[in-house]
């Protein structure tokens, strides 16, 4: 039986937190050892993770006293690697931004990957310098792997670092498709509305990334046009409240519903007609995939693979502005979409699977 190391910041609720609960289910139903090390033991995940898989917290210190800092983090550092130095058959740092994860996994098997979730190069605003420094500093170069989920991703990257392709993988997040149906069942206060279309939006409330103004501003114009429609809008973060006052000042709140966030978002996607992303970047959006399985159409902006897995077959790629978001919705409210191909999750996870075999 093979021994897998994972590493990440917590299990709190987003799409790189479904994937990895996603992927280590999947593994441990395989057969595979798994331990789990996350700098902060917490999150709504933790509970939708297999009893056998171990999981264990390194919290680095934080104190303010930067001399006690130091000495604390270096003891805490010897014992992790007096206790698990080289003991897996492969390790991963799954939060590709948390150092501490980093040098777990660096730790725990010379056998190691870097997981990468997002285009970085889109991140920095086309900057080639501050990707550098990123990955560089997140020591890009002491993993035998870096995985990207999507190609956008890998290619940005290797602008930077054209010596390192022979490391970097493409291997998309499983998907748990049977569990996202079943939930899908599960009862709700919301019941579809045919009267209306309804829009949804699954995610963290990020401006930076997810530029949830475009989406509140081509529904201003959509309202001032006379449709009528709703949005459902799941998910919170620290932007939550900012959205809230915007969709009060511009007088959507009966078109502009917020729900916070759901361990189980799957009931809404039933009751809803298209999912909508109008982020600036992402990796490889669970969403999409989760809006495949679903049968429901999507409008996205051109981020990650979405020319090529969504654009003509599953739903619209819409420029990285409110206009062409606005013009897509207004599309969408008129003539609506029919799905073009059939999604075949099982398909598409033993792809994944034979990548990750590799790996390991």
């Amino acid at each position: 039986m093979k021994k897998l190391f994972f590493a990440a910041h917590s299990l709190d609720i987003g799409g790189i937190e479904t994937a990895l609960v996603t992927l280590l289910n999947n593994l441990n139903h395989m057969g595979y050892e798994i331990t789990l090390a996350l700098e902060v033991k917490q999150g709504i995940f933790l509970n939708e993770l297999n009893s056998s898989i171990n999981v264990i917290e390194y919290m680095p210190s934080n104190s303010k006293f930067v001399p006690l800092r130091k000495i604390l983090n270096f003891i805490k550092r010897i014992r992790f690697i007096g206790k698990y130095k080289n003991k897996f058959d492969f390790s991963a740092s799954f939060a590709t931004y948390s150092l501490p994860a980093g040098f777990m996994a660096r730790t725990a098997s010379s056998n190691s990957a870097l997981w990468v979730h997002a285009d970085y190069l889109t991140l920095f605003n086309g900057d080639i310098n501050k990707l550098k420094l990123f990955f560089e500093n997140v020591h890009e170069d002491k993993y035998k792997h870096i995985v990207f989920v999507s190609n956008e991703a890998k290619e940005s990257f290797l602008k930077a670092f054209p010596e390192e392709s022979n490391k970097a993988v493409v291997c998309n997040n499983l998907i748990d498709y049977k569990k996202i149906k079943e939930k899908s069942l599960e009862k709700i206060e919301y019941n579809k509305d045919t009267r209306l279309v309804t829009f949804l939006n699954v995610g963290r409330h990020d401006e930076k990334q997810k530029k949830l103004t475009r989406l509140i501003n081509a529904c201003e114009r959509l309202k001032r046009d006379g449709e009528i429609f709703r949005v459902l809008m799941i998910g919170d973060g620290k932007d939550s409240k900012y959205y809230q006052e915007l969709v009060k000042d511009k007088n959507l709140t009966n078109e502009i519903f917020f729900l916070g966030k759901k361990k189980n978002p799957y009931p809404y996607f039933k009751i809803s007609d298209c999912a909508v992303i109008t982020s600036d970047y992402e990796g490889y959006p669970v969403f999409f995939v989760e809006s495949f399985v679903m049968g429901i159409p999507i409008i996205t902006t051109d981020v990650s693979d979405s020319k090529e897995e969504v654009d003509g077959k599953y739903g619209y790629v819409t420029k990285k502005n409110t206009e062409d978001i606005y013009n897509t919705m207004k599309k969408f409210l008129k003539e609506g979409y029919m799905i073009k191909e059939n999604f075949h999750p099982d398909e598409f996870n033993k792809k994944i699977m034979r990548k990750l075999e590799s790996l390991f």
